[in-house]
């Protein structure tokens, strides 16, 4: 596997923030998106990839900006690129 799994968890994670801040359980997430409950809960707990369009679809069903989330997400992701950085 060429991503590693912690990745996939980070976005999840930044996901889950944002719809606790948005006070909606998973199972009001999942009515808005019409996907089960098991859809958000599985991305949260980063066992799903989702792409750049469901994340669209997650942040305009949260009315948040999903540049912002994606702005997160990379942040969430810095130590790995700064860890594979060469060393001098």
């Amino acid at each position: 596997m060429w991503i590693d799994q912690n990745r996939y968890k980070s976005v999840g994670s930044v996901l889950e923030s944002v719809r606790e801040k948005a006070g909606l359980t998973q199972a009001q997430l999942a009515v808005t998106l019409k996907k089960p409950q098991s859809f958000v809960s599985s991305y949260e707990a980063g066992q799903r990839r989702i792409d750049v369009l469901e994340l669209i679809r997650i942040a305009d069903a949260l009315q948040a900006d999903a540049r912002r989330i994606f702005a997160d997400i990379l942040r969430s992701a810095e130590p790995v690129r700064k860890s594979r950085s060469p060393k001098a």
